[in-house]
């Protein structure tokens, strides 16, 4: 009878990684960074292979973000031309019921303001319309030239611009509008959406002249066609071309500071003139 070496001892199986955010899940692909082993729905491309979601957080701290042209949140989508398209747009449709519900209401009416305290007027007159070609021009304006606006202010700077031209448009038909007589249409804030197409390409030194054409075109049409509130145009097309400016030469250190003022002091101008001309009106009133 021979001897037989012993038989090695028998290995114990290798454990099978799961992933460390899902435990229920097996893998064998491991963050490039930290080691863990990670599932499909944790895996993020990286420069090799893949990282986890906390490896890529971590890396993407010391990033500096990106920003639009001047400032703001890069827009991919831009979610307030959108939104201001569908408020004019859902605001029509309710005027073509019975009566008109909103026009008597909202339109902006100097004496509603003076009078009865109604300054909301001031902006919602910019949301109504008077007829389908009125609601068709502008809103094609907005369509056309809002994304691109947007895009170069960021969303926040952007919707600023379009609310403050709207007001500044009411603004001035407050001062020289006749105290009976009532406006309404979103023209202010597209006559102030041109003006800042007009000064974003003179700052980015592109050829302007087909935005100039069309602001001179308009102007014509404004002064030509009767029935058309010349201070809301006018008035619009100056804030935005104000504000405009003040978005795209501010200095690029304390940029956003800059801007934010800018807006601010808009709006402080804006609302004086509104409390200067009340006054006024209530004094020759009394």
């Amino acid at each position: 009878m021979t001897s037989q070496p012993p038989l090695p001892p028998e290995q114990p199986a290798e454990a099978v990684p799961t992933c460390y955010r899902h435990p229920q899940r097996e893998t064998w692909v491991r963050c490039q960074r930290c080691e863990r082993p990670i599932c499909p729905d944790c895996m993020r491309d990286a420069a090799v292979g893949f990282q986890c979601p906390e490896c890529v957080a971590e890396g993407g701290k010391g990033l500096r973000q990106a920003r639009s042209t001047f400032g703001g949140a890069v827009v991919r989508t831009p979610y307030v031309t959108w939104a201001l398209l569908a408020i004019n747009v859902l605001a029509f449709g309710i005027q073509q019921l019975p009566n008109d519900p909103l026009s008597l209401r909202f339109a902006m009416w100097p004496n509603g303001v003076a009078q009865g305290g109604e300054y909301y007027r001031l902006l919602t007159g910019a949301f109504l319309h008077r007829d389908i070609l009125h609601i068709l021009f502008n809103g094609w304006a907005l369509y056309v030239i809002g994304p691109y606006l947007e895009r170069a202010f960021g969303h926040l700077r952007y919707l600023a611009v379009y609310l403050l031209s709207a007001l500044g448009g009411s603004v001035l038909s407050y001062w020289l509008d006749p105290l009976n007589t009532a406006t309404i249409g979103a023209s202010g804030a597209v006559f102030g959406l041109f003006g800042a197409v007009f000064v974003v390409g003179r700052r980015l030194n592109l050829d302007v002249r087909g935005i100039a054409l069309i602001i001179g075109l308009n102007l014509v049409f404004t002064f030509v066609v009767s029935g058309i509130s010349w201070t809301g145009h006018i008035g619009g097309l100056i804030t935005g071309s104000a504000l405009a400016a003040a978005m795209a030469y501010a200095p690029r250190s304390n940029r956003a500071l800059w801007q934010a003022l800018a807006l601010a002091g808009a709006l402080v101008v804006l609302v004086a003139l509104v409390v200067v001309r009340t006054t006024a009106i209530l004094g020759t009133a009394g």
